[in-house]
């Protein structure tokens, strides 16, 4: 199944094994399970440490587990499916890791999975096109790895639809513990671990709260924050970076094809770069932390941020870099159907939907896009636009027009999502042109209507536009002293990746400059005025 190439990729890998592993393989009589078995012996090929073994009480065919030979008594470690497409790294890790190759995570976070109770029984529903699903496998997968108390499976949900449809599930990856849903969409490991040991939000919130104070502290970790952290460090000056989730917006991208020297990359890619080029300098980066307030403190003349953990971290400058998130239909049904029909991700929600039919609300870039990559999984698209035409590129036009099970409304406004309590079943819309209401039974609804800036948090403390876009100058200054602000949570036009990468720089040496000039004393400033 692995090209020579591939095989030569994993061997090396496997050089780093400690331990000796087993792989406990539970097969039938189907093809996938024929798949499987060839995968599996072809990695026991490439390692004398690898051997394998005949799960004799399969509870999912096909299906393998990971196991150290000789020392675990169960397998902790479970992949229900081939994991290859997006889950092949966690494949790979996962062969590591069990055999006791160091991750490489924090000490404190390592130490924290180990104190974990047991009893934990993690269940990761994913699909192999889904780029968020991996974060959550390789971080489940890592803490069965650390404790011998937790397990954990990922289970392709193409491959076991039975699961999928009595659990209805409809958005992946979704996550279950013990049985109970826990949590669905992106979560990274920190996240994970806030939400299984409950006094750790607690801890980390008293942890940032003693740090010393910044010169310039970025609130945001996608490409506009990214770059403002890189052009502070390389100042010299103490730089830290308090994000919900390093990458932001980037991390639902795909294809990336825009971004000038990189011919084509992908988002999650893309996000993994800029975090590294973050960690090369000495920056300080304090993810998974959701920042709700921003205030002058006038006694000791700072800047204060706090976040919803209730940490409140201090600064001379602040940029404020949060981005923007998926613009909602704001209709009846959405909210209730969300998750459970209703989804913002085409390439990781859209393996769900094979052989149904689904709606994609939006004719820009983002829409069309979406529409052509369901139709290849899907069995009817119906593309619904509010304007009286498509607004994307004429090359996705034109790709679009050419698909067979694609129809397009224009000139519609979407009314209501219907559904019948557990699932969405059907959408209704109005003809623009005629005032008359339209349903349309599907099964899925995908909303691509743009974007919204993620500046809730900050009316009251800074000028916004009419559309909630920060307000800011040609430095990126903001009308707060001491706070910038770049990338797509500004109005500055034109929402790429570069373009916010550009402004970010901007913001930081504006800060810079802002921190020059306040520092001087006030005899100097004179000079300098005059």
């Amino acid at each position: 199944m692995l090209d020579a190439t591939l095989k030569a990729q994993l061997q090396g890998y496997l050089e780093r094994l400690v331990d000796p592993i087993e792989l406990v393989l539970a097969t039938d009589a189907g093809a996938k399970s024929q798949e499987l078995r060839e995968l599996v012996t072809e990695i026991a090929a490439l390692n004398g440490k690898i051997t394998v073994r005949e799960d004799a009480a399969p509870a999912r065919a096909p299906a393998f587990a990971i196991a150290r030979a000789g020392i675990d008594a169960e397998p902790r470690v479970r992949f229900a499916g081939i994991p290859l497409g997006h889950e092949f790294t966690s494949l790979v890790l996962g062969l590591l890791q069990v055999s006791g190759y160091p991750p490489k995570v924090e000490a404190d976070l390592i130490e924290q999975i180990r104190q974990l109770p047991g009893g934990l029984h993690f269940e990761t529903y994913v699909s192999l096109s889904c780029h968020n699903c991996p974060d959550v496998v390789q971080a489940l997968n890592l803490m069965a790895a650390l404790n011998p108390g937790i397990t954990h499976t990922m289970i392709d949900g193409a491959l076991f639809q039975d699961e999928v449809d009595s659990r209805q599930i409809m958005a992946v990856p979704s996550v279950y513990l013990n049985g109970a849903h826990f949590g669905q969409g992106r979560m990274t490991l920190e996240e994970i671990l806030g939400k299984v040991d409950t006094g750790a939000a607690e801890r980390e919130a008293a942890k940032l709260s003693a740090k010393d104070e910044f010169d310039m502290l970025i609130i945001g970790g996608g490409p506009a924050g990214a770059a403002a952290a890189i052009y502070a460090a390389r100042k010299g000056i103490r730089t830290g970076v308090v994000a919900e989730r390093f990458g932001g917006q980037v991390l639902d991208t795909m294809a990336i094809e825009n971004f000038i020297s990189v011919q084509e990359t992908e988002g999650p890619k893309l996000a993994m770069a800029l975090e590294q080029h973050v960690k090369s300098y000495d920056v300080d980066i304090m993810n998974n932390q959701r920042v709700e307030a921003l205030r002058v403190n006038e006694d000791l003349d700072r800047l204060e941020v706090r976040t919803a953990s209730g940490a409140v971290l201090r600064s001379k400058a602040v940029i404020v870099a949060t981005g923007a998130r998926w613009r909602e239909m704001n209709v009846p049904g959405e909210k209730e159907y969300r998750g459970r029909g209703v989804a913002y991700c085409p390439h990781c929600d859209g393996p769900l939907f094979k052989g149904k039919r689904v709606a994609v609300i939006g004719g820009g870039n983002s829409g069309v896009e979406a529409a052509i990559d369901l139709a290849g999984v899907v069995a009817h698209v119906t593309l619904v636009e509010f304007d009286g035409k498509l607004r994307a590129d004429a090359v996705l036009q034109k790709k679009l027009h050419s698909l067979p099970n694609v129809t397009v409304i224009v000139s519609a406004q979407t009314t209501e999502v219907h559904g019948d309590g557990q699932k969405v079943k059907a959408l209704s819309y109005k003809d623009r042109s005629t005032g008359d209401i339209h349903r349309v039974d599907l099964d899925g609804v995908f909303v691509q209507i743009g974007l919204l800036p993620n500046t809730d948090w900050l009316k009251g403390a800074v000028t916004l536009s009419p559309r909630g876009e920060i307000e800011v100058d040609a430095r990126g200054q903001t009308s707060l002293p001491g706070v910038f602000a770049a990338g797509d949570a500004t109005t500055a036009p034109y929402k790429q990746i570069i373009i916010a990468m550009g402004e970010g720089a901007k913001a930081a040496l504006g800060a810079f400059d802002h921190l020059i000039r306040t520092s001087v004393p006030a005899e100097r400033k004179e000079v300098i005025a005059a």
